[in-house]
């Protein structure tokens, strides 16, 4: 999800990941513009997934947070942040 406002960042970062095997299943904007740092969010208790995305795009553990909601249908999301250009060197 787009939370820097950066037209096509979440598409970039979608494609990065796609090319590591793992499945992108929407992307999108935020509900605002306005986040500092790219976090990533475990949803569903599998924080290992969590854990291991952050690992692939070079985000540090301490950006790895749980917020778990059963009616989402994916195990991780990251919110892109401003700091988006250190994650694309991945």
């Amino acid at each position: 999800m787009n939370g820097c406002g950066v037209s096509g960042a979440a598409d970039t970062f979608t494609d990065s990941l796609r090319a590591k095997g793992i499945d992108v299943v929407n992307t999108g904007n935020y509900r605002s513009f306005d986040i500092d740092n790219t976090i990533v969010i475990d949803r569903s208790g599998k924080m290992e997934n969590a854990k291991y995305v952050a690992e692939l795009l070079g985000i540090d553990d301490k950006q790895v947070i749980r917020q778990i909601n059963k009616n989402y249908f994916l195990d991780v999301c990251v919110i892109i942040g401003k700091d988006y250009n250190n994650y694309l060197k991945n």
